[in-house]
């Protein structure tokens, strides 16, 4: 297939090669506002093509066409302006009172369609705008305040979810939303989040390896449009339209820190400091309007904590007599010897009288230990007796001795703390975006790349001195494990379209991997003792994603109304694989230091003979075992009918169909219509089916990892359910999710008002909804699965499943006005807003074998269910004013986050956090000509959620919800800002 990719583009550009073609000219001219202001960014497109540009900084454009062409030139809060062209020069006076007026490539494949005449919602969101006046530097949190129905924030103690955010469109889950880059489809993550996140078991896309400063502007379809698009548009679709200027150096360098009460583990103060230098530029490429534009940026941000302090406990009264030998310069590995009674013994108790504990010379260790054995345990020197609810005695535990240990060792309880806030990263992006006409009938060579690299440092949950999981001799006052990742994500489109008989055709492959990696820093492999290293390679992931398009469509301005034919294929090869790491970092040991590979060894314990864990703490490494490179390919055809039937009815139709290597075929629909009630209000509606394909992630990740379950670390194994262990409780293979959406709405425009309203809701029921099931644990009585779980160095099992059916159904709200204030000053308002709830319904689809074990409410437990229905929130409402005067803006955004739900498996503990107003305010002072700063703030009156119960505080770990969030627990963010851009 390779081989012949080269022959066929020759044959098809010798074919384009032979098309009729006229002599254009460059039209150019400068478009201004109705105040005689310039206007840059309006949009200027050849209707019923594709071909089109926007205008620079002060207004002025240029583009290749011929005389009776028709110029459209369109702006968000103007008037769509259609010019036919007469000659070389078009001047232009935009008029204002049409919002949402810009050409849209997403939602509709007919070239000339705006999105308020879309028979489906679109948003359209000028990035630009927002990088210059807002906080926000990265797309997903630029999108989480701008975007009502979008919804993402930073994550903590999440593992690699700490490095990439998850993100959902209307409240469905992250790989539910298409990301398209120019119309292409993007690759997605190749991280598949496993632990307490909203969008537990979703493979998302990662749009922070995009620079905002790239972007020419958004476009976000809130509607369902598998049979347009294919898999994972269920929620709708993310189309990002690169920057095409050229001739226009733009430079921003902002800096960024948290000023809050709550900084610094809730002493005050400032952190989180954060620096983004990004940089724009364009070249023109010959004279038909052939252009390379280049951004590059670059951004570091420091890691935030707010846990105030650990209440929990700490040391016991082993760590004690460990003190006194370690000031003393003792061995403390002696302590573990095998064979103490013949050996140390003696050590230990002159230690342990040096530490007042009054121990006869002829003690042994059992005497220190005790004897644990249910009813009949006994207590030791260093334990105690524990109890069961009825008062019965079930076995002992070790004595505590935190505080006077803190006193001796001149410590306090914030030692111990972890970071609970936002990770550390250092990262840098370049894009690039081409387009090279060949001829004048609108024949172009286009591409765009991206390469982007980051470092994260995060960290887990402090492994304290009195745990298995704590080798003493090497962390005497325990340790913070460290989780450093290297995220690459690469990606390279090439295309070529023109006209062929009058066809627009559109031929591309667009390629892109994601990589993520792990190197796991200031830990320890337990079992292996005193053997152990600190730094680990524990291995990581890939995907990659090769996409072929062929796309055709032609629009017919005198069948009906005007009537659009649009048709084509694809053709998408993926592959997922998982790298081990070397063994330290997956491997678990006996007392003697050997590999555990047989349920019949035992692996090496600590002084009080609990067993320790394998594998580097905080994230045990892929073993040989996990490691595989998977492939799939899929074929798709299509077809998308849109006609005006009359002036006032639009129809749209659109089919797909697509057959998978891995789960078969799938056919889908989708039926669109518009009606123009009147010149300025029109009601749409749509209806359509979906699917989306269980990712590769889904189909084939398997590892071990430590999950805490309300605070208890459990060694969690994610099985495929191909595996054995899949098998034995009767799990069966993955299947694709399918769904049926319906919308209705209506866009109103009320040009003496200057304001448009767009109003539309909508109801999505998906089944067979693919989730990461609870953790189900072998009866620890040497059964198969016992054995299964030993051999993956875990306790519990985990697996993706095709448990629940689930209804979303929401009301979204946007509504744009413009006012102009005397002679210079202009008022721009949004006011938007979603109002949704998703819920499963039905029975949990477990097996017979789950059924009969009673394991139903694992399979698909209490806090899956508040990660789907309540963990973020469902109300979200947005009111942006932007005023514009003279050298000044002042920018002001309101934002209102519902209420979320704390996603806990204990019922009563499911605690129900308020709804809060976030205020963002900036003030921006344009110097000259090409120079602009900008100071702000996020959170200017630094809100926080509401606090968290005692009983969901993890001993003060989490004084506000790490599972749940509204928009993060940063608090007060200001920043500072120095644009500059030079022509």
């Amino acid at each position: 297939m390779i081989k012949l990719l080269p022959i066929k583009l020759i044959a098809f550009l010798m074919l384009i090669g032979t098309s009729n073609s006229l002599l254009g000219q460059e039209v150019s001219g400068t478009v201004i506002d109705d105040t005689s202001q310039p206007l840059p960014g309006v949009s200027v497109i050849i209707k019923g093509t594709s071909t089109g540009t926007t205008t620079d900084f002060d207004g002025n454009y240029a583009i290749n066409a011929n005389n009776g062409d028709v110029l459209v030139f369109s702006y968000v809060g103007y008037e769509t302006q259609e010019i036919v062209v007469s000659g070389p020069t078009i001047n232009v006076t935009m008029q204002s009172g049409v919002a949402l007026a810009e050409i849209v490539l997403v939602g509709s494949r007919n070239p000339s369609r705006t999105a308020v005449d879309t028979p489906v919602p679109v948003d359209v969101i000028d990035i630009s705008e927002l990088t210059a006046q807002g906080p926000q530097v990265n797309l997903n949190q630029i999108l989480n305040f701008v975007a009502p129905s979008f919804t993402s924030n930073t994550q903590t103690i999440s593992d690699g979810t700490d490095h990439i955010d998850p993100a959902s469109l209307r409240g469905l889950g992250p790989d539910q939303v298409l990301v398209l880059i120019n119309g292409k489809r993007r690759h997605n993550s190749s991280l598949v989040n496993v632990n307490g996140t909203f969008g537990r078991g979703s493979v998302g896309t990662d749009l922070n390896a995009i620079p905002a400063g790239a972007i020419k502007r958004l476009e976000v379809l809130r509607d369902g449009a598998a049979a347009q698009y294919g898999s994972d548009a269920i929620a709708g679709v993310i189309n990002i339209v690169l920057n095409d200027n050229v001739n226009e150096l733009s430079f921003n360098v902002t800096t960024a820190a948290y000023f809050s009460e709550n900084s610094n583990d809730q002493t005050g103060g400032v952190d989180g400091e954060t620096v983004n230098v990004s940089a724009n530029y364009g070249l023109p490429i010959g004279d038909n309007g052939g252009f390379i534009n280049f951004t590059g940026d670059f951004d570091f941000r420091e890691h935030y904590s707010r846990m105030k302090e650990w209440e929990g406990t700490i040391f016991n009264r082993y760590n004690t007599i460990e003190r006194f030998a370690y000031n003393d310069g003792y061995n403390l590995s002696n302590f573990l010897d095998d064979d103490l009674d013949n050996t140390y013994i003696d050590d230990l108790i002159a230690y342990a009288n040096l530490a007042g504990l009054n121990v006869p010379l002829d003690a042994s260790k059992q005497d220190f230990t005790g004897i644990n054995d249910g009813i009949n345990s006994v207590a030791g020197y260093l334990t105690q007796l524990t109890f069961n609810d009825d008062g019965e005695i079930n076995g002992i535990t070790p004595q505590d001795n935190t505080e006077a240990e803190l006193a001796a060792r001149g410590l306090q309880r914030s030692d111990f703390n972890m970071r609970v806030g936002q990770s550390e990263l250092r990262g840098g992006r370049f894009f690039a975006n081409m387009s090279i006409p060949l001829d004048d009938a609108g024949t172009e060579i286009y591409s765009f790349a991206g390469l982007s690299s980051r470092k994260g440092n995060s960290a887990g949950f402090y492994r304290l001195p009195n745990q298995e999981r704590t080798y003493t001799p090497a962390y005497i006052d325990g340790f913070l494990p460290e989780i450093n990742s290297t995220i690459t994500d690469k990606s390279v489109s090439v295309g070529i379209k023109g006209l062929v008989n009058g066809w627009n055709v559109d031929l591309s492959n667009t390629w892109g991997k994601n990589a993520f990696l792990y190197t796991i820093g200031n830990t320890f492999n337990a079992s292996m003792q005193k053997a152990s290293p600190t730094f680990f390679d524990a291995g990581g992931f890939s995907f990659m994603q090769n996409t072929v398009n062929l796309d055709i469509n032609q629009f017919f301005d005198d069948t009906l109304n005007g009537l659009n034919i649009a048709f084509g294929a694809e053709y998408r090869l993926e592959n997922y694989e998982i790298i081990a790491g070397e063994e330290p970092s997956y491997g678990q040991y006996t007392q003697e230091g050997e590999l555990i590979t047989l349920p019949s060894q035992n692996p090496a314990v600590d002084f009080f003979g609990r067993a320790r864990p394998g594998g580097s703490q905080v994230f045990p490494g892929f073993s040989p075992a996990n490691e595989l490179s998977r492939d799939r390919n899929s074929i798709a055809a299509y077809l998308d009918l849109e006609a005006d039937f009359t002036e006032t009815f639009l129809a749209s139709f659109a089919t797909r169909f697509e057959d998978y290597s891995d789960f078969g075929s799938t056919i889908n629909f989708k039926l669109a219509t518009r009606l123009k009630a009147s010149e300025n209000i029109n009601i749409r509606a749509a209806l359509n089916t979906g699917f989306r394909a269980p990712s590769l992630h889904q189909l084939n990740f398997n590892s071990t990892s430590t999950i805490f379950q309300d605070g208890i670390p459990v060694e969690v194994g994610t099985f495929s359910n191909d595996s054995r262990a899949a098998k034995l409780l009767g799990i069966p293979q993955l299947k694709e999710e399918t769904s049926q959406s319906v919308s209705l709405g209506f866009t109103a425009k009320l040009p003496e008002a200057n304001l448009t309203v767009t109003v539309d809701g909508y109801f999505v029921a998906i089944d067979d909804r693919v989730v990461y099931t609870g953790q189900f644990r072998g009866p620890g009585t040497g059964t198969e699965l016992d054995n299964l779980l030993s051999q993956a160095n875990a306790s519990a099992a985990s697996f993706f499943a095709n448990a629940i059916d689930t209804e979303s159904k929401g009301l979204d709200v946007v509504l744009t006005h413009k006012a102009n204030i005397g002679t210079n000053s202009q008022l721009k308002s949004d006011l938007s807003g979603t109002f949704s709830k998703t819920k499963r319904v039905g029975d949990i689809k477990a097996s017979r074998v789950l059924e009969e074990a009673g394991l139903v409410g694992t399979y698909f437990p209490e806090d899956s269910r508040i990660y789907l229905e309540e963990a973020v929130p469902r109300t979200k409402v947005n009111l942006t004013n932007s005023l514009t005067t003279g050298k000044f803006n002042v920018f002001l955004r309101n934002v209102w986050f519902g209420e979320v739900s704390e996603a806990t498996t204990t019922v009563a503990n499911q605690q129900v956090y308020g709804s809060k107003l976030v205020t963002d305010l900036s003030l921006g002072y344009r110097a000259s000509e090409s120079l602009t700063f900008t100071i702000g703030a996020n959170n200017l009156f630094d809100i926080y959620p509401d606090r968290t119960i005692e009983a969901n505080r993890s001993s003060g770990r989490f004084d506000w919800s790490r599972r749940s969030q509204q928009f993060g627990i940063g608090g007060r963010f200001l920043f500072a800002r120095m644009s500059f851009k030079l022509k």
